[in-house]
């Protein structure tokens, strides 16, 4: 008698609760922090001198050091050395993806000229041994140098608490940000079935529109568009000044940027695969890759398209239709904005200005972006049978 295995395909998802600390705790946690990361700094110097990468090798030199200079018990002391050895394997990533440039340029020297830094604060990861869940009562127990610490409450959203007392798997993250404190906690979350779509959403991305749908729902940019040069004025008034000071407040508006864009991505691709799931569709959007290998743009155009969040968006799309089990495909972009919908027929002057298409041989009117958020909808509903057909058997 022979077994069939099913294999059950899983998303990992981070949770994030925030932990509701006495006064003693807070100072325990961060105590540990600092010990824990002060830990860090001297493998990560030790690593960088030595030249010695390996998790095992680098433990076996480091481990009575870290427990007797630093007060860190066995477990804590071996995650302390993972963490060293994971950023130094995302150095060598980057390297070798050729995220840093060439090995001479300023930049790369800066990244590979010294050993990696730790902040004080910087987030430590906990793994079961250091850090229990008591899910009902809504506490952890935790390791501090202070010793072992008990009844540590935490809260957190309904769905995200629910996902953690079912799919919770692996490491915890420690993190202290703006004075408060939370858990970050890996969850293996089954992914549900993909529904057979009826039928598509199509999704145009944009820069004055940062997203415009087949149904005709636009989300526009401006308001984003307006505060991100806002914010390059200011970073600009920054850089002028050219001090330690106006570099660090640069930087922390740069920082509040990226969250502000990354919300509205939020916003917009939650509603969008909301209205999906509702109706029993799919999400369609453009394929993107290697845009700006595609697209002459003049010079002042040239940051607003390199730095515009085209990518999130899709990601946050994708992401959010597979915890849902909506459908997700991304198109060919060629043209969308230039086809016309109803007969087909594809020139420039199809789209006389930026907003606004007029088919020059059947006379359809409409919305620039409306048109081409329906081409990528009708691409899409001939992609999905080309993905969903049987592979025909060849023995």
């Amino acid at each position: 008698m022979c077994g069939v295995l099913f294999r059950v395909v899983v998303m990992k998802v981070v949770v994030r609760v925030k932990l509701l600390p006495t006064p003693a705790q807070a100072a325990a946690l961060e105590a540990t922090l600092r010990a824990c990361n002060r830990a860090a700094e001297h493998v990560s110097r030790f690593a960088y001198e030595s030249g010695v990468k390996d998790r095992n090798q680098l433990q076996k030199a480091v481990y009575t050091d870290i427990k007797d200079v630093f007060s860190l018990s066995a477990q804590p002391a071996v995650r302390v050395v993972k963490k060293v050895v994971d950023a130094y394997a995302a150095l060598s990533a980057q390297m070798e993806g050729g995220l840093l440039g060439r090995p001479a340029p300023k930049r790369y020297r800066k990244a590979t000229g010294h050993p990696i830094g730790f902040r004080p604060q910087a987030a430590q990861p906990f793994d079961d041994r250091c850090l229990s869940w008591q899910t009902d009562a809504r506490t952890v127990s935790i390791w501090t140098v202070d010793g072992r610490m008990r009844g540590v409450r935490y809260t957190g959203q309904a769905g995200q608490l629910k996902a953690l007392a079912e799919y919770r798997k692996g490491e915890s993250d420690l993190v202290q940000r703006g004075g408060k404190w939370y858990l970050l906690a890996t969850c293996e979350i089954p992914e549900p079935e993909v529904a057979e779509p009826v039928d598509f959403i199509g999704v145009d991305r944009g820069i004055t529109n940062l997203a415009t749908t087949s149904d005709g729902a636009n989300y526009q940019g401006r308001r984003l568009g307006r505060y991100r040069r806002w914010q390059a004025r200011k970073r600009a008034e920054l850089q002028r000044k050219n001090t330690r000071s106006a570099t660090r407040r640069a930087a922390r508006r740069s920082r509040k940027e990226q969250r502000h864009a990354t919300h509205a991505n939020h916003k917009i691709s939650k509603e969008i695969v909301s209205v999906a799931q509702r109706t029993g569709r799919g999400i369609a959007v453009e394929e993107l890759d290697g845009i700006r290998d595609r697209v002459r743009l003049r010079r002042d155009q040239r940051g607003t398209l390199s730095s515009w969040p085209f990518h999130q968006l899709g990601q946050h799309l994708a992401y959010k239709a597979k915890r849902v089990g909506v459908a997700f495909i991304e198109v060919d972009a060629a043209y969308t904005s230039q086809r016309c919908p109803r007969c087909g027929h594809t020139e420039r002057a199809n789209r006389p200005t930026r907003d606004h298409f007029s088919c020059r041989q059947c006379g359809l009117a409409g919305p620039a972006d409306h048109v081409a958020g329906i081409n990528v909808r009708n691409r899409a509903r001939s992609a999905w049978v080309l993905v969903t057909a049987p592979v025909p058997n060849t023995a």
